[in-house]
């Protein structure tokens, strides 16, 4: 009886040795989860594997949108990995990397986020260049990442934020509760320019932010926040043209369709239309620290007969406008509306009436336009 005593004493104390040694070996930790914890699979397709070594196996391909249970976690390697089950036949359990899931807690934020534009028009459209962090604020807190956004994803540009400039590295790529590593440079130019007298430009003082929205195809998470440095504005290629040398498009609305796509973002190759744009010069211009979010009105229209494009109405001044954009009406009767500061400081409403005149696009603008130009007259 003693001997079997002693014998059970030995295995207990060997294997509570042995989980030591494999925890240290591993130099990670586990966290225990509620089994009513789930996550959603965000990238096209991952693997649910036998565990998180290298020559783990693959159990399970499971794919974008799909439910997981989560179970466990751990660090391995400075990588997190998720136990889970899935929901197929057998119920697979299996250990995922955590950067291909999107905990239930986290997606709610997003959604959360998504609810602020319910009921909102896109702006315009974009596309990463490098993968980029999605994040729940407008800035660089460790804390705000919901997930990596894949290089190459498109998205509907809701809103835009200026944020006095950062020295950081150009790509927001940093992971889950780590700080974007700082990029000390010296710009010369910059500071030859500022000596000169010459007119601050935007992207020497500011970084700008886009609040975004994704389709369900590209992410079950449908809003957050991108550092713009890799965000390429898709302009409409029929109209991308049309910006003049000294501005820049940065926000357009078709105004010739009643359908949901109005900024262009799934036509690889532009149709030609009638179109509202925003536009924005390169200066500095902030009244009380703020900046405007445009200063330009531009409409084209296309001429099916002569196939070519024709400015309608444009500010010969600039404004001092901000967002949103706004389209109403159905067919060729619409009209936009956009908030414009008027000379007293307010912020006014202004409504532009869009409608056809013998097959000619026409636009009649508020008779006291001309209170809220800075210079010049009105074409």
């Amino acid at each position: 009886m003693k001997i079997c005593a002693l014998f059970l004493l030995l295995i207990i104390v060997l294997s509570q040795n042995a989980c030591g040694l494999f925890d240290s070996t591993l130099g990670g930790f586990t966290t225990a989860l509620g089994l009513s914890d789930t996550a959603t699979v965000i990238s096209k397709t991952a693997q649910i594997r036998t565990s998180y070594a290298v020559v783990a196996a693959d159990l399970l391909e499971v794919k974008r949108g799909e439910r997981l249970d989560v179970l466990d976690q751990v660090e391995f390697e400075k990588i997190f990995w998720y136990r889970v089950r899935a929901h197929d036949e057998t119920n697979t359990e299996g250990w995922i990397e955590a950067q291909h899931l999107i905990t239930n807690e986290i997606l709610e934020k997003s959604k959360n986020l998504a609810g602020e534009f319910q009921n909102r028009a896109p702006q315009a459209a974009g596309q990463l260049r490098a993968a980029s962090n999605l994040r729940l604020e407008a800035n660089m807190n460790p804390e705000n990442i919901l997930f990596k956004l894949a290089n190459g994803a498109t998205f509907e540009i809701m809103d835009w934020e200026f944020v006095p400039k950062q020295e950081v590295s150009d790509v927001d790529d940093a992971a889950q509760g780590e700080q974007t590593k700082r990029k000390l440079t010296k710009n010369e130019e910059i500071e030859a320019s500022k000596e000169a007298g010459e007119p601050e430009k935007i992207e020497d003082r500011y970084d700008i932010w886009y609040k975004i929205r994704l389709d369900p195809s590209i992410s079950p998470a449908p809003a957050g926040w991108l550092f713009g440095r890799q965000v390429e504005l898709q302009i409409p290629v029929d109209i991308v043209f049309f910006q003049p040398n000294n501005r820049k498009f940065v926000g357009w609305h078709r105004l010739d369709t009643d359908a949901a796509d109005r900024v262009g973002l799934n036509e690889k190759i532009g149709s030609p239309g009638n179109w509202v744009v925003l536009s924005r010069t390169n200066q500095v211009k902030a009244i009380d620290g703020v900046e405007p979010d445009f200063d330009g009105i531009h409409v084209l229209a296309f001429d099916k007969y002569d196939q070519s494009y024709f400015t309608v109405w444009r500010t010969s001044g600039e404004v001092w406008g901000t967002l949103p954009l706004v389209v109403e009406g159905q067919g060729d009767n619409k009209t936009f509306i956009v908030k414009l500061r008027h000379p007293e400081g307010r912020m006014v409403d202004k409504r532009f009436v869009v409608f056809k005149d013998k097959s000619r696009l026409k636009v009649t603008p508020p008779e006291d336009i001309a209170q809220y130009l800075q210079q010049g007259k009105l074409r």
